[in-house]
């Protein structure tokens, strides 16, 4: 039993690069609720946090940015290449998280918990979960994961790889082992399986109906199943702009996902969304010519915040293309306001946006919650 009643807790773990958030993303699908502990401990020493001051107390204000922030990457120097120094980290970072997680398990209304956390077992987390998954992959894959997305050199990607423990370590543990070398569908498939064997059976979330003018509207999350829907959806709406095939639907899978909105039945839009770090992001968003653009994005706007209420998101971030924002007033109607990303700030929401925001597109902002998890980041 973990140390939550009532919750079935998944501890998630692996190597790095091994696609462990991949597959945290499709235990999210299923139903989980998801917890980024490493996201956490970034959020951890962010300026204004709890473990921002101790850890330049121990490692010195060289770390640091011209804005005062921690330099992640001049921190991993040190700490990659000595264990002393990892040690001195972790005993400031782990119980902060391990405090974050607990408050957040708590609030979660979701039955069933995710932690995915790539020191899940050296911080004793694991020992709160009741089953524990473990994500492998060959080296060179993980090696050239973290070149081609992480932007690092081959040496430092080894060396990153290196400093880790045997996988077969942390395998020889797991309840479930998910090999993560082939495709998004290899991968869900051997998700589906574990779940519907450890795990009681899930119905879907019914839609969400809205009645319109245009008849009746429905809202509700696209499944993997649905990934040729969602791709012939988006070719069509985007008049032949997007070329998206289902393959790299599915491929999206592992890091967002699809609403769809149908009216009468018939579908009429699509939106992606993800939500990371307690911040939720929406992009692709496609609406049928027939509708109104704006009373579309309300409705899926609506279903996209009820939704990121329940993942105890802190805020969220719609991104638009630029001919939209002449329509200002509209989107403040929504409780959305045109934001930079400069003017966000709180260092994850700005992290959030950097990461996310696509090229040629206007942002628009609005706070879900003020209690924030480790405030004030």
């Amino acid at each position: 039993m973990s140390g939550w009643p009532g919750k079935t807790v998944i501890g998630l773990t692996g190597n790095i690069a091994s696609g462990k958030s991949v597959v945290r993303k499709m235990l999210e699908h299923l139903g989980a609720y998801g917890i980024d502990a490493d996201a956490l401990s970034h959020r951890a020493v962010a300026l204004g946090a709890p473990g921002y001051q101790p850890i330049v107390d121990t490692f010195g204000k060289w770390i640091l940015a011209p804005d005062k922030q921690i330099d992640r990457s001049k921190l991993g120097r040190v700490v990659f290449s000595d264990k002393e120094a990892m040690k001195q980290l972790e005993a400031v970072v782990h119980p902060l998280v391990e405090q974050a997680v607990d408050i957040l398990i708590r609030r979660a209304k979701q039955k069933v918990i995710v932690i995915e956390a790539i020191k899940l077992l050296e911080s004793g987390l694991s020992e709160k979960c009741d089953v524990l998954w473990v994500t492998l992959a060959p080296q060179e894959l993980q090696l050239a994961r973290l070149m081609q997305k992480r932007g690092m050199t081959e040496v430092t990607a080894r060396q990153r790889i290196n400093v880790q423990p045997l996988a077969e370590k942390k395998a020889s543990l797991a309840n479930v082992i998910i090999r993560n070398d082939g495709s998004f569908e290899d991968t869900w498939q051997q998700v589906t399986a574990a779940w519907n064997k450890i795990l009681p059976a899930f119905e879907p979330e019914s839609p969400r109906v809205v009645e319109t003018v245009e008849g009746e509207v429905t809202v509700q999350r696209a499944r993997p199943r649905d990934a040729d829907q969602v791709a012939n959806l988006i070719a069509q709406l985007s008049g032949g702009q997007r070329k998206v095939t289902r393959d790299d639907i599915m491929a999206a899978f592992g890091e967002k996902a699809f609403l769809l909105l149908r009216v009468n039945g018939q579908p009429r839009g699509v939106a992606g969304w993800e939500v990371e770090n307690l911040v939720a992001r929406t992009d692709d968003v496609y609406v049928h010519k027939s509708l109104s653009f704006l009373d579309s994005l309300h409705i899926l706007m609506d279903e996209v915040e009820r939704a990121s209420r329940e993942l105890q998101c802190e805020a969220s971030l719609l991104f638009l293309p630029e001919q939209y924002a002449s329509q200002e007033a509209s989107f403040r109607s929504l409780g959305y306001q045109r934001r930079t990303i400069q003017s966000l700030g709180v260092n994850a929401w700005e992290e959030a946006a950097k990461e996310s925001m696509p090229g040629g597109s206007v942002m628009y902002f609005k706070q879900l919650r003020q209690d924030r998890v480790l405030r004030p980041v």
